[in-house]
């Protein structure tokens, strides 16, 4: 028998906002708050669903250095420049990582500088 992902853990200094940005951003719910932490995941999982859930856990230390782990997703309801408008209406920004400007996916930090990337690829939203 293997493991495999249950929960991603997020360190920030906001985790009401975070949890706002991500929830928009993958359609995920409240599931439980405990300590100032605020996890979400899809509505019909909970923990140990198939997706892992997020917890935006606060932290008043400081970031430094670049994360060693970033975020993948990839849009499940419209073409990537669409989702990536999307993205920057709810608060995403640009960044940039050296890219070349011949990637296939576009580079972005949330609200508090972490960076993820939006794939090119739809997936099923099951």
């Amino acid at each position: 028998m293997a493991s495999r992902i249950s929960e991603l853990v997020l360190n920030c200094a906001d985790p009401e906002l975070l949890a706002r940005f991500w929830s928009d951003v993958l359609g995920y719910v409240e599931l439980d708050r405990e300590d100032g932490a605020i996890e979400i995941g899809p509505a019909d999982a909970g923990f140990g669903g198939l997706q892992p859930t997020l917890i935006l856990s606060p932290s008043s230390e400081p970031r430094t250095g670049k994360f060693r782990l970033h975020i993948d997703i990839n849009p499940v309801d419209r073409d990537q420049e669409a989702e990536l408008e999307r993205l920057l209406a709810l608060g995403a920004r640009p960044a940039d990582v050296g890219q070349t400007g011949d990637e296939q996916w576009h580079v972005l930090v949330d609200p508090e500088g972490n960076e993820f990337c939006l794939l090119r690829r739809r997936l099923d939203p099951r």
